[in-house]
């Protein structure tokens, strides 16, 4: 007969591991990497001896993930271009919107004050990093294919990207905070 914590842990790997496959294998540009990203995640989630008291199961999948990856290519030290698209620093907009399929009124209430904070304080962004936040987290476009649409070098979107990400975080500081993110 499988334990409590068995039971458990299977659910959490069900009904998070499609959306947070996607995350890793977004950030990542090796399949074999994404694949030890996911391992190490789900083995540090088994090794939680309280995995029911986890407040957010999916802020804290979601983390960890984060966390790993940036150990991944912190452990390579490889200067490369796409190394450092993939590594640059996040704002980390799609986790919030994709955390807890099952939202309770909670996140649902904090989703749409997020909305609304989040599009302010992008209207205060030169329009230039707008676009360039936009096309690449919201539309899922790579920094090198919007530097081929905005005829620009991939340098300079990636330092729109980074104006914009610090303009985000710090305006949005308050709000990762309260999830603990």
């Amino acid at each position: 007969m499988p334990d409590k914590k068995s039971s458990s842990l299977t659910h959490i790997i069900q009904r998070f591991a499609p959306a947070l496959t996607g995350f890793v294998r977004s950030r990542v540009n090796r399949l074999e990497d994404a694949e030890d990203v996911l391992q190490d995640v789900w083995y540090q989630l088994s090794r939680l001896s309280n995995i029911d008291e986890l407040e957010n199961t999916g802020a804290w999948l979601y983390r960890v993930a984060r966390n790993k990856i940036t150990d991944l290519y912190r452990k390579k030290k490889n200067d490369s271009l796409d190394d450092y698209s993939a590594e640059e620093d996040e704002a980390y907009i799609r986790d919030i919107l994709l955390m807890d399929e099952g939202e309770s009124p909670e996140l649902a209430s904090f989703k749409e004050v997020f909305w609304k904070e989040l599009t302010d304080a992008l209207k205060a962004l030169p329009e230039n990093q707008q676009r360039v936040f936009i096309l690449n987290e919201m539309e899922d476009m790579t920094l090198q294919e919007i530097a081929d649409l905005e005829n620009e070098n991939i340098k300079t979107i990636i330092s729109r990207k980074g104006y914009a990400v610090k303009h985000l975080r710090k305006r949005l500081e308050h709000l990762f905070k309260e999830l603990n993110l």
